[in-house]
């Protein structure tokens, strides 16, 4: 007669052994999931935090206060924002003196000043160039209008109008062609950013109007 097998004193079954390790399994994933579900919403929350920090930097949204400033102009005078206060101001921030783009739009302004003045407002240009760069620029195209000197680019950056830039593939920083247009209460009212020269003063004047 064939013997009968028996299980060793002390021992389980094997099938016995198998759901014990399934539910310790089971244990373990639930354990692991719990602890896992508030680091990813913790992971979210700060990328969240920093898209939301990062949009509003840059003093650029209309309705905000205007970030203050003081820089020289191309006679060497300082001119600031507290000191226009009252007036309207058409702050147009360009990348370089005296370069294609640029020079259009400064002599756009200079040609259609009066009717800007008519306004009640003062146009200002902003560059990363220097004082002798500003006043080699004006003179040669009888600007008729202040030109300030922002050669640290706190004023640009604070404008968050310093960004990355490309140029036939090669990717530098630089001043985005922007213009900002300041209430007589130093609350920023438009803002036209990646400007293209042409048309861009008939819309700062309708901006105005």
């Amino acid at each position: 007669m064939p013997s009968k097998t028996k299980a060793s004193p002390g021992k389980k079954p094997v099938t016995g052994v198998m759901k014990t390790v399934a539910k310790a399994q089971g244990t373990l994933r639930k354990t692991s999931e719990k602890k896992s579900a508030p680091s990813v919403a913790k992971k979210s929350a700060t990328i969240f935090s920093k898209e939301k920090g990062a949009a509003a930097t840059g003093g650029l949204n209309v309705g905000s206060r205007a970030p203050a400033f003081s820089l020289p102009n191309e006679k060497g005078q300082v001119v600031k924002l507290s000191e226009l206060k009252g007036q309207t101001i058409v702050l147009f921030f360009y990348p370089k003196d005296d370069t294609s783009g640029c020079t259009k739009e400064a002599c756009s302004f200079r040609d259609g000043l009066q009717a800007i003045r008519k306004k009640g407002a003062v146009v200002l240009g902003v560059s990363a160039d220097s004082v002798a760069s500003h006043q080699k620029f004006s003179k040669k195209f009888d600007l008729n209008f202040p030109l300030l000197s922002d050669e640290s680019k706190a004023m640009i950056q604070a404008y968050g109008v310093w960004k990355e830039k490309s140029m036939y593939g090669r990717k530098y920083m630089g001043i985005e062609r922007t213009t900002v247009i300041i209430t007589k209460d130093g609350i920023i009212s438009h803002v036209f950013p990646k400007v293209k020269v042409d048309g861009h003063y008939e819309e700062v004047l309708e901006a105005l109007g």
